[in-house]
């Protein structure tokens, strides 16, 4: 998963510090949005999509355990805290409101910076060992089959690899190149073809797709309800 498609938010009372992240990570090619307090970061988190939420334990008003506790019970949008308290306990309660890492101020943004990508790395890993769902199909990557309608096809090897990234990326637009890349297929018209394959196994109407997309001069998207 690439940087640049990736929407971090970042929620502290400092401006300095919402500038400096803003400033960091946006060099780091991330999509960064800021709030400076919980009210704003729930109006941003209803209308965008955000891959990591950053956010700074001690504000005014409502605190950042209580947005934690908020978020978590309705998204599964992983989350950082920022805390001046070092204390253990304050570490544990953050974390079992359901926060996935915390880093203690002051901090280096570097070590943020990994701690963003360990996170994002090990949620962008699909299962091979679990079906996924894709409207109707059925697709299990580990068998190398997609079952659709009560009807089960078998996918090759360079489909289950462009599939196996498209369910990591939901909703990314793959080009023609960067499939050609993840398949080892280098013929454009070839591309076009395995997607083809693809709608027939996972659409119920393949000439009109819902969900294994064509956009228009950019390529190819899978989306996932």
């Amino acid at each position: 998963m690439k940087n640049n498609n990736l929407h971090i938010l970042v929620v502290d009372d400092d401006n300095r510090i919402r500038s400096l992240l803003k400033e960091y990570l946006s060099e780091k090619k991330f999509i960064v949005s800021t709030s400076n307090d919980a009210e704003d970061a729930k109006i941003k988190i209803t209308l965008f999509k955000f891959d990591l939420i950053v956010l700074d334990v001690m504000m005014p008003g409502k605190n950042g355990y209580e947005l934690t506790k908020e978020i978590k019970k309705e998204l599964k949008i992983p989350i950082i805290l920022l805390t001046a308290k070092s204390e253990v306990e304050n570490r544990i309660k953050g974390l079992e409101l359901g926060a996935d890492d915390y880093i203690s101020k002051p901090f280096e943004p570097k070590e943020l910076l990994l701690r963003i990508k360990n996170i994002i790395n090990k949620n962008s890993k699909v299962d091979l060992n679990i079906k996924h769902f894709v409207g109707n199909a059925q697709i299990d990557l580990n068998k190398m089959s997609i079952n659709l309608s009560g009807k089960n096809k078998k996918i090759n090897s360079s489909e289950k690899k462009v599939l196996t990234e498209m369910l990591t990326n939901p909703g990314r637009t793959f080009s023609r190149e960067e499939i050609g890349k993840i398949s080892g297929i280098i013929q454009e018209r070839s591309i076009d073809v395995m997607i083809t394959r693809l709608r027939q196994k996972i659409e119920i109407d393949p000439k009109n797709p819902k969900y294994l997309q064509t956009i228009r001069g950019s390529g190819y998207v899978l989306w996932i309800e």
